[in-house]
């Protein structure tokens, strides 16, 4: 099924306005769209314009209409409450025979209750001691140990067992085989650190299985390795069952996110991501099904590792049985040991052929080639705004200037490059990325180099994507005697896997990939990397609660691993695109990504694994982050409802934490599913969630701005423009001219197509929790309201609140807001809203906010007030001057209303709150034709625009004047 937007005239709902009522509003004006409030006079100077605005905004909120509800809704609303009401009060009022607490006595008992209360009642302490007790996979079975010893004696005396081994002998860890089983045998945590190719990662999990088959011991051994990505679980996997001569899923398999490739329970090896041990943790905490526990490529210090590695430290003590070894790629492994009580370590040399390495000044110096003119050459050409982000831009390279003036007499004296070469490291544009500069260093090694595939780091996707293009259309490349791959994490599995064939002798391959390929996966034939220097670095200002993804230089221990990828087969080269003295500038290990992310997923990990409170597990965290970010983070959770005061799970919290999303997209594709409109939400969630799809080509920024304009629809909303660009692009692909629609509307066609396998990721998950009954999103079931915008809008607030900002005023240069903790913001000129006039309310809603030469809303949706009513926290009704006012956000914003009207919508959003419990703790679908499509007809009825289907009239919802 294919959603379509209606976008025919709007209803004058709460804090809408028709036409004819914008027209007949006050001088204030209160009423007017909020592009066309009264300028000040001229004249007016300093402190007299505040003055005119407070006086002007005393004035509004005198005349503010009140809010009424027709007595023909008001009276169905009524009667659809009154039937709620039995309802609930049949279901709510039992009691059931429970050791828990009494806060969810009113829900009766069912498997979910039961899953739920224990979560929320238990503690990792009592958890551990209760999983060792139980029966578990591992246990001696002496058949069972000659059995799997037989097999392994019978596999040694084949050739191809034989042949796969005099490979594995070469590899330096081999050499230092019984010295790391000995280490194994005598300790219980060790730690390993081996340099690039020494084969750590393919051959310490064999050693441990195959000194166990030897020994009599393979009914009680179970390996699980942990890699970072799904592409290194899965071709290390594929790598150790061709060594072991089987195919996957007997003693080798695999596990990742929704595929895998189970093994044998005993006498066996399982290959997984980091996260897929986190979820096994969450069922069986002592980990009493393996032997073993191997967490690889912990130098990343991602959040998960970081977690699980803080975990284990609860459970070894427990576990006394469980061996850990911690691998690393680098030799920063004594952090590692002191925090495992000093634990011994390790060290693999590896083996590699010689690398040559080339530095930015030297690539100048083979091929020739002119940055773009710095910016200082033209500076008198800029206007004021121009060059105030100019002046922005300096401040930012001093730093620039501070290392390379100096570098640059140095080498001048040593008369090592040619004057045109120095001349290009002074440019500060040679530390921006150069997609031009790769294309003719990729051209110069095809046309002056020996055989072999090149390896290409860039920043992200997008940079993937247009190097590949360029390359493509260049006509350079002809696939006679070139194949490109691009590789990114979020390419489907089957299509990563094509990087690891090699071509036919007289065909070059070329891999343009993110640091995915930095570590685990080792393409064997590559000869060349070109080495950018950048990395996408996710991180949060704590100080303005933002979250920003920016290029960043890289660490000198990504540098290394970088160029440790070529000289596989053969002598390598290595190129890297920055200056040997950009180089001595850099980190020489990476920021852990704990310290530099938003919280909220790993909290609700921590409540989901029983951990206690988020400050003391977080506190024993190798490096702990700051406390301001935990406490941002429990905020958030609790204004989602995902946590209580107490700070425990609710019903909603356990479900998000069970989806691996951001806790806002996981709460907005919840009530996508409740709301019957799957398939708009789903797409707006997988573009917040991973990006949007637009780009915009220099020189074309008009041109792409009013395509993404039209694709919004008239209804002030960047996130309907997600929407509705992904909705388009699955029409244009079955039809056979996705690409010229991308082409036409300035959108990624890869972008869209990770998008629409998102939104199929999302339908699985949720029909696993039962939430849909289909795991198809084109579902007509849970499409029913998919074509209602205000429904889509209602329910993206729902996720982002309490992401609101007023409206203050708009210019020429953009749209001015307000949001509580920031004071003044703008919308980011790429928004659909940034010149936009007549806005219909003074609320948006949005999920990205950055700061750069001022604070920016990234994305934004134009929402009215029965929205915020219907997705903030529960509303407040209090009597002043005569007056009845709601309010339930933090904008001092107050909504003047009728008693009854103000009761109806109270009661109204009890309903909702007492429906949304009902079905998170009891997961299904909802039944249209009973009380709760009648509630949440009644709840849409209200925040649409205009629903002919309902025949209500627009004279339903009204102001008036008092």
């Amino acid at each position: 099924m294919s959603h379509r937007f209606n976008s025919r005239g709007r209803l004058n709902s709460f804090g809408r306005f028709n036409r004819e009522e914008q027209m007949q509003s006050s001088a204030s004006g209160y009423g007017r769209p909020y592009s066309q409030r009264p300028r000040h006079p001229p004249g007016l100077k300093g402190k007299e314009i505040g003055l005119f605005y407070r006086n002007l905004n005393r004035e509004k909120k005198k005349e503010q209409p009140t809010l009424r509800l027709s007595p023909h809704i008001e009276q169905k609303i009524k009667t659809i409450l009154n039937n709620s009401k039995s309802f609930y009060s049949s279901i709510f009022d039992e009691r059931c025979n429970s050791e828990y607490d009494d806060k969810y006595q009113h829900i009766h008992d069912s498997q979910f209750k039961r899953k739920f209360l224990e979560i929320i009642n238990g503690n990792i302490e009592h958890n551990l001691v209760k999983a060792i007790s139980m029966e578990v996979k591992l246990q001696r079975n002496s058949n069972m140990d000659t059995i799997l010893l037989n097999e392994y004696k019978d596999k040694q005396i084949q050739d191809n067992y034989l042949n796969m081994l005099k490979f594995r002998q070469k590899l330096p860890v081999y050499h230092k085989k019984s010295e790391i089983l000995q280490l194994i045998k005598d300790n219980q945590v060790i730690v390993i650190s081996g340099e690039t190719g020494c084969g750590k990662t393919t051959q310490i999990a064999q050693f441990i299985l195959d000194d166990q088959l030897e020994a009599g011991n393979g009914s009680i051994t179970r390996i699980i390795c942990t890699q970072p990505r799904r592409i290194s679980a899965i071709s290390v996997a594929e790598r150790v069952a061709a060594e072991r001569t089987e195919k996957l899923g007997k003693s080798v398999g695999y596990q990742i996110r929704l595929e895998k490739i189970p093994t044998r329970e005993q006498g066996s090896i399982l290959f997984c991501t980091t996260g897929i041990l986190l979820q096994i943790m969450k069922t069986d905490p002592a980990l009493k099904d393996f032997s073993h526990v191997i967490l690889d490529e912990i130098h990343e210090r991602t959040t998960e590792s970081d977690f699980i590695i803080t975990l284990l430290k609860q459970v070894i003590p427990k576990r006394t049985d469980l061996k850990i070894l911690l691998m690393s790629a680098t030799l920063n492994s004594e952090r590692f040991s002191k925090y495992y009580n000093e634990c011994p370590m390790i060290h693999i040399p590896g083996f590699t052929y010689p690398v040559q390495e080339f530095y930015l000044e030297d690539v100048l110096s083979l091929i020739q080639f002119r940055f773009p003119e710095a910016e200082s050459t033209v500076y008198r050409k800029y206007g004021k705004a121009q060059r105030e982000r100019y002046k922005e831009k300096v401040h930012k390279k001093e730093d620039f200037f501070d290392i390379i003036q100096p570098y640059i007499q140095q080498l001048r004296a040593e008369v090592k490059y040619a004057e045109h070469v120095l001349s290009e490291l002074r440019n500060p544009n040679s530390e921006n990325l150069s997609l031009e500069l790769i294309e003719k260093l990729v051209r110069y090694i095809c046309n002056n180099k020996q055989p072999g595939a090149i390896l290409i780091f860039l920043p992200g996707m997008m940079d993937i994507s247009q190097l590949n293009k360029m390359m493509l259309e260049s006509g350079c490349y002809p696939p006679n005697k070139y194949i490109i791959y691009p590789l990114h994490s979020r390419m489907p599995t089957i299509d990563q896997k094509l990087i690891f064939k090699e071509p036919p002798d007289d065909i070059r391959k070329i891999i343009i990939a993110t640091s995915i390929a930095e570590t685990s996966i080792t393409i064997e034939d590559v000869v060349y990397v070109i080495d950018c220097g950048k990395t996408k670095l996710g991180r949060f200002d704590i100080a303005h609660n933002i979250q920003t993804l920016n290029p960043e230089w890289v660490s000198l221990a990504n540098a290394k691993q970088r160029r440790g990828r070529a000289g596989r087969v053969k002598s390598g080269e290595c190129y890297h695109l920055y200056s040997k003295a950009r180089e001595m500038t850099f980190d020489q290990y990476p920021l852990p990504e704990m310290l530099r992310t938003r919280l909220e997923e790993v909290i609700l990990q921590i409540k989901m694994l029983q951990l206690g409170k988020a400050k003391e597990f977080l506190a024993s965290i190798m490096d702990p982050p700051d406390l301001k970010a935990i406490d941002l983070s429990l905020n958030l959770l609790r204004t989602l409802n995902a946590l209580d005061e107490e700070e425990h799970l609710t019903p909603l919290g356990y479900h998000l934490a069970h989806l691996p999303l951001d806790p806002r997209t996981g709460k907005m594709i919840l009530w996508a599913a409740l709301f019957s409109c799957v398939e708009p939400i789903f797409a707006i969630a997988a573009s917040l969630t991973f990006k949007d799809a637009f780009y915009c080509p220099l020189g074309k920024e008009e041109e792409a701005n009013k395509k993404k304009l039209e694709l919004s629809m008239g209804e002030y909303s960047d996130h309907i423009a997600l929407a509705e660009a992904l909705r388009r692009f699955e029409v244009a692909r079955r039809r056979g001219n996705a690409g010229q629609f991308c082409r036409e509307y300035f959108l990624s066609f890869n972008t869209l197509k990770l998008l629409s396998e998102m939104k199929i990721q999302f339908a699985q998950y949720l029909y696993e929790m039962k939430f849909l009954n289909s795991d198809n999103p084109g579902d007509k079931n849970a499409n029913r309201n998919s074509n209602n915008v205000a429904l889509i809008k209602t329910i993206v607030c729902a996720g982002l609140y309490p992401n609101i900002a007023v409206i203050r005023r708009a210019s020429k240069n953009g749209i001015f807001s307000w949001t509580p903790e920031d004071g003044s913001v703008r919308t980011h000129p790429s928004s659909v809203n940034c010149k936009a006039s007549n806005f219909p309310s003074q609320y948006l809603t949005y999920f990205t906010k950055q700061r750069s030469t001022a604070i920016y809303l990234h994305d934004t949706t134009c929402i009215s007030i029965p929205i915020l009513l219907f997705t903030g926290p529960n509303i407040s009704i209090k009597r002043e001057k005569g007056k009845y006012i709601i309010n339930n956000f933090n904008l001092s914003e107050n909504i003047i209303c009728e008693s009854q009207t103000a009761e109806v919508i109270q009661e109204l959003q009890h309903a909702l709150n007492c429906l949304l419990e009902y079905k998170i703790t009891h997961p299904a679908t909802v039944l249209w034709s009973s009380f709760e499509g009648q509630i949440l007809n009644a709840i849409i009825e209200l925040i649409s625009q205009e629903d002919r289907e309902m025949g209500y009239n627009k004279e339903d919802i009204y102001y008036s004047s008092d």
